[in-house]
């Protein structure tokens, strides 16, 4: 589990893919990590398998291959990365699992002011999920929601969080790991599933 608040941009120095596993090694400032630790690299939540000196190697199956941007990764690029929750690390962002639902496109990316406006696209279905003012995790960045539609938000991003995540180095056309809010998840899950036992939306609306 994590906050969304990156810790460090890591470098990528290394990828090996295999037919079934992907190598990752990430250079990294990140101290105290642990063989069996758990990262969010871009937001996915991998599993520290090697550390060499200031390297950490990660095994990356091929289901997080297909769900992430993990797999458009080459040497050199850059990766916010943060370490596990602990009870002594304050909750300053929200929830986050390290379980990228899909993938987002940057459709701007400009600067507003001293800000930046970051507006994305992805598939609709995962409309649902999203509220103005919630948070939505974005290559592992807890962000607040300004604006919401069918299949895309607008987000404004402070100055702090530009300089010290990888949107620096993001452009439009970019794709970008999301995860949308756990609560919102098993609330619209919740009302799917009772939903289905009332004949009508009437039947629905006058629980009780």
């Amino acid at each position: 589990m994590f906050t969304g608040l990156v810790e460090d941009v890591g470098r990528v120095a290394d990828i090996r893919r295999g037919a079934s596993n992907t190598r990752l090694a990430v250079e990294t400032k990140l101290k105290g990590i642990k063989v069996g630790d758990s990262v969010a690299v871009n937001g996915a939540c991998l599993t520290a398998v090697e550390i060499r000196g200031n390297t950490l190697w990660f095994d990356v199956s091929r289901e997080t291959l297909e769900r992430t941007n993990l797999r458009f990764l080459q040497r050199g690029d850059f990766v916010n990365l943060e370490r596990a929750l602990t009870l002594e690390k304050p909750l300053g962002g929200h929830i986050v699992q390290g379980h990228i639902d899909t993938l987002g496109r940057i459709e701007e990316l400009k600067p507003l002011g001293e800000h930046h406006l970051l507006k994305l696209r992805f598939e609709e279905r995962f409309s649902v999920y999203t509220v103005e003012k919630g948070s939505l995790a974005v290559d592992g960045i807890s962000l607040t929601i300004n604006r919401v539609g069918d299949g895309w938000v607008e987000i404004n991003v402070i100055p702090h969080t530009f300089g010290e995540t990888n949107l620096k180095y993001r452009k439009r056309g970019d794709f970008v790991n999301l995860e949308f809010d756990i609560f919102g998840k098993y609330v619209v899950n919740y009302l799917q599933r009772v939903g289905r036992k009332f004949d009508t939306l009437r039947d629905f609306l006058n629980l009780g």
